[in-house]
Order: structure tokens, then C-alpha cells, then sequence
């Protein structure tokens, strides 16, 4: 289904959610296996070279495999239909779980943090690491660099901030992995105490990644709305819908990777109700077509043509 259209057709929508979750879980569950791998390398390396900073770095890792089940459990439940509890269906679930995506970041590199600091303390007892974990730190910078690359891009051919998010988390990976390369090397250059300085520096990157991720979340829970950019492609579409002769007070907010929008839309006074209702269906039908709206509620104020009627006034609610 192509980005720039939403089909009210059924066939054409649950074809089109097949296809977003069957890439959402094809994807996450290829970071499952990379996260897996890459998680038990660098502890059990880590443990063995004696570098700290390894350590924090398939911890993070491990803290993926949590995230990408979380990925996968709020997928399934965000496609759920519609029910009498949840009448504008499921689709907070993805923004509930990137919330937990990022408290879940937060947590993690706080422990980093801690573990650091309590190791820069006595620097003196921080040991030489072996070449080893050069090694291991290099793969893994590798292999998660690949892994971002291929996760955002499936985000954004499906449209889906939570994958998104995700693969960011795994962007996040690649340059922490980066950061303890610099420190395993800078051990081995002679220069211990970079160890755990780069085993800070990453908890610190992954606070601060998760901190952003739970704040653009917790917006969308108020219910921010999208940019104006978006806004004014909605408003156009409905100020070009045949018969409206005006469109104010449109507001949106998010639902998930979806978005309401309320809107007040004019046509001439001298319409029977009924004609000004199958302009408003027309108008709606084109906004679902063009824009990733999960519904549109209207209101239908009258138009009077200035100048012809003495009440050149409108009503509104």
C-alpha cells in the first residue's frame, strides 16, 4: 500500500495492515536474533578480557531482546479491531509500548552509570583488558550499523513510529558500540581508566535515548497534534472537496500511527440537509483516501453568499 493513500476498502486496509505486521515482525524478529547473538558474545567476552565496557555493551544488547518483545507484543495488540471498550480501536498500544521502550533505556543506562562511577573510583584496580574484546567491540559495531539500516527501513516503508523507535534504539547500539572500541583501545594503549569512562559514556547515551523516546510518548498520550504541514495537507483536501465553501476549526491528535480529526466545514445555506450530508460523506471519504486519518468528525455550518443575504453570518458550535 503505497505511503500517500489509505483505502476505506476492507480488503484493500486488513490487506494493507497484513502487510505491516508481517514486516514489523519479520524485522523484529531478525533483531531478536541479532540481539541474542550479539547479547551473550560480549558479556561472556566481556567477563573473560576483563572489560567493563563490553559488559555494559551486551547488556544494552540483552536490553533489546526485552524491547523487541515488547515491539512484538503491542504489534499484535494494536491491530485489534475496534470494540464497545475501545471504540477508536487499539492503535495507543504502539505509543504505550514505545513509552516502555524508553523507561525501559532509562533504567538500563542508569545501571551503566552507577557500575561506571563505582569503578572510577579506584581507578588503580581497573585491569588491562585483552584484545579480545577489540575484536568483539568491531563485530558488534558492524553488525548493528547493518541492523539499523535494515530496521528503518522497514519503519518507514510500513509508516510505524514504534518500529521507528526501535530502530533507533539499534542506531543508538552502533555508536555505543563505537564508544567502547575507543575506550577497549585506549586500555590497551595503556590507558586503563578509559574502560569505564567509555561504559559511562554509553549509559549515559542510552539515558538520554531513552529519555527522548518516552517524552515524544508521553505527548502523543496527551494527544499532540501532528505538525502543521500535515494539518494544512488535511485542510486542503477538504477545502478542495466539491460544495465546501470553507473549513475552520480542524484539529487533530494522534492514535498511535494514526490520527482524529475534528473539523467544521461550510456549504451553502440553501442546501437540503441531505445534499449537505453527502457532501460531508464525499469530504470525509477523500481525507480517508489521502491521509493516514483513522476517522473525521464533522461539523456542517451554513454559508451565506455575501452581499445576497442580509444574515451574512455563520453558526457554529
Amino acid at each position: 500500500m503505497p505511503l500517500s493513500t489509505f483505502s476505506n476498502d476492507p480488503e484493500d486496509s486488513a490487506e494493507g495492515r497484513a502487510e505491516l505486521v508481517a514486516a514489523a515482525s519479520r524485522s523484529t524478529w531478525v533483531s531478536v536474533g541479532v540481539n541474542l547473538l550479539l547479547s551473550s558474545t560480549q558479556i561472556a567476552v566481556g567477563i573473560l578480557s576483563k572489560s567493563q565496557a563490553l559488559i555494559a555493551d551486551g547488556i544494552h544488547s540483552l536490553s533489546d531482546l526485552v524491547s523487541d518483545f515488547i515491539v512484538l507484543f503491542a504489534g499484535h495488540h494494536s491491530l485489534k479491531d475496534a470494540d464497545d471498550e475501545h471504540p477508536y480501536g487499539h492503535q495507543r498500544f504502539e505509543t504505550a509500548a514505545s513509552l516502555a521502550l524508553g523507561g525501559l533505556l532509562i533504567v538500563v543506562g542508569a545501571g551503566m552509570l552507577w557500575s561506571a562511577v563505582m569503578k572510577l573510583q579506584s581507578p588503580e584496580l581497573v585491569p588491562t583488558v585483552h584484545t579480545a574484546a577489540l575484536w568483539v567491540a568491531g563485530a558488534a559495531l558492524v553488525a548493528k550499523e547493518l541492523l539499523f539500516r535494515y530496521m528503518l527501513a522497514v519503519a518507514k516503508r510500513v509508516k510505524s513510529s514504534m518500529l521507528v523507535a526501535n530502530a533507533w534504539h539499534a542506531r543508538s547500539d552502533a555508536a555505543s558500540s563505537l564508544v567502547v572500541g575507543v575506550g577497549i583501545v585506549g586500555n590497551l594503549a595503556g590507558y586503563p581508566i578509559l574502560d569505564p569512562i567509555a561504559a559511562a559514556i554509553v549509559g549515559f547515551m542510552v539515558v538520554k535515548m531513552g529519555w527522548s523516546f518516552g517524552w515524544d510518548a508521553l505527548h502523543d498520550l496527551m494527544d499532540r497534534s501532528v505538525d502543521e504541514q500535515e494539518v494544512e495537507a488535511i485542510r486542503q483536501t477538504l477545502a478542495d472537496t466539491p460544495g465546501i465553501r470553507g473549513v475552520h476549526d480542524l484539529r487533530t491528535r494522534k492514535m498511535g500511527d494514526m490520527i482524529v480529526v475534528d473539523a467544521h466545514i461550510e456549504v451553502d445555506a440553501q442546501l437540503s440537509v441531505e445534499a449537505g450530508h453527502e457532501i460531508t460523506v464525499a469530504a470525509r471519504d477523500r481525507v480517508l483516501q489521502r491521509h493516514r486519518v483513522l476517522t473525521l468528525m464533522t461539523h456542517l455550518d451554513p454559508w451565506r453568499r455575501p452581499g445576497l443575504d442580509p444574515l451574512n453570518t455563520s453558526t457554529t458550535s
